[in-house]
């Protein structure tokens, strides 16, 4: 009669079968398996209902706004330092974390999730889809953080320190002309793109890894679509631009740069590595 094998028996490699359990466990998901956590949560989303989308994205874009008030309060509440920059855009990762946690629908995530699932069946109806979420999600971030910056500037929530603290983060924008803006928009888009990528096999360090993300965005003073949305509309509110400046200068060079940065970049490339095992 033929032995049992212990649990702790060795493999023909001197490795237990239960130390092979482990390394299957503490071994990171390939490459086609992140891919395909991705494609199908940007498959999910194009699914959803456009109310569903509508009151998701709205919703992202209140709690967005919270990075530009974290950066303030971090800025007013520091010591006049060299290092108080560095420290304050910390702050700006609140809005993301908020947002990404709860699972909201954020206009620049979406740049990679629902591409995967276009350029794996490219057809009409899946550009149809991918082009609905994005003009759904957009409008409602934009009219989520257009609500915060009217309900911040026309009501006592803020003490006028911190008020002044989210113009004086805001006016950061002021110093960056057209072509820039562009450019550091491409910067920020790959590095969503790239978090996005990362969270599947992130798992207990998901917080870690939304904030070293997010904070690179905010101390490498790159431009986000959204995030800036609401400072752009705090700067409209202040007079220091007018609305066909927030749109022309900020708004169309940082929306073309963050869907450069975030699907002609970073989704066609993580795409193109998988292609041939999928």
């Amino acid at each position: 009669m033929a032995k049992r094998k212990s649990p702790a028996a060795k493999t023909s490699r001197g490795i237990s079968d239960s130390e092979v359990h482990d390394i299957e466990e503490l071994s990171a998901p390939r490459t086609p398996v992140i891919y395909e956590v991705v494609r199908r949560l940007g498959d999910e989303e194009m699914r959803r209902p456009a109310s569903s989308l509508w009151w998701s994205g709205v919703a992202a874009g209140l709690s967005i706004s919270f990075s530009v008030l974290a950066e303030a309060i971090l800025l007013t509440r520091l010591p006049d330092a060299p290092w108080r920059p560095l420290v304050a855009d910390l702050g700006y990762s609140v809005g993301f974390l908020m947002v990404i946690m709860a699972r909201q629908q954020l206009f620049t995530e979406s740049t990679i999730t629902v591409v995967l699932p276009v350029l794996k069946d490219l057809s009409p109806a899946m550009l149809w889809r991918m082009g609905r979420l994005w003009a759904i999600v957009l409008a409602a971030n934009l009219v989520g953080t257009l609500f915060a910056a009217l309900f911040c500037s026309f009501t006592p929530v803020l003490t006028p320190e911190l008020y002044g603290g989210m113009i004086a983060v805001s006016r950061s924008l002021l110093d960056i002309d057209v072509p820039r803006m562009f450019f550091a928009g491409i910067a920020s888009g790959f590095l969503i793109a790239a978090m996005v990528w990362m969270i599947p096999s992130a798992e207990s360090a998901k917080f870690i890894v939304i904030t070293l993300m997010t904070y690179l965005i905010a101390a490498g003073g790159f431009t986000h679509v959204i995030a800036g949305s609401f400072e752009a509309y705090l700067l409209v509110v202040a007079g220091d631009w007018i609305w066909w400046q927030a749109i022309v200068q900020f708004l169309m060079p940082v929306l073309a740069g963050n869907v450069v940065g975030g699907t002609a970049l970073f989704a066609v490339l993580s795409y193109a590595q998988v292609k041939d095992e999928i």
